[in-house]
């Protein structure tokens, strides 16, 4: 288990599941990108739906809803209206990173360097460090 996991009270990393799984619902993710994003087969993505507290806290697990809930924190930080805090992820970006593409079109792939770099392009975006 990871350190993060271990300093986590279990109720505290289990509310994270169901936390990442409404944010995913505001975003409008289908049931593949929510498979995706949290790296999970569609009998534990209905699992976790119907019973947060069900979730194996695997460090993988773990760091995706890290990045889920830290892509929502920027969002709420970069944008004031709502609209755009949750649809932003849908919109077709110019940024040389996006390349015209939507950043949900990014994180779909599933891969664990997605959520870090769209992460990581949104948080550069929020500290004005366009790249």
């Amino acid at each position: 288990m990871s350190a993060l996991a271990q300093r986590l009270p279990a109720n505290a990393a289990h509310a994270a599941v169901g936390t990442a799984l409404n944010i995913m619902d505001k975003w409008e993710c289908s049931e593949k990108e929510k498979m995706a994003l949290l790296g999970v087969g569609r009998s534990t993505l209905h699992k976790y739906q119907a019973e947060p507290a069900s979730a194996r806290l695997s460090p993988d697990l773990l760091e995706r809803i890290s990045y889920v809930l830290n892509i929502h924190a920027v969002l709420r930080v970069l944008f004031e209206n709502p609209e755009n805090q949750y649809g932003f992820l849908r919109m077709p970006n110019k940024n040389k990173f996006f390349n015209g593409k939507a950043p949900m079109e990014i994180l779909s792939s599933g891969l664990m360097s997605a959520l870090y770099e769209v992460h990581r392009h949104l948080d550069a975006t929020r500290d004005g460090q366009f790249s």
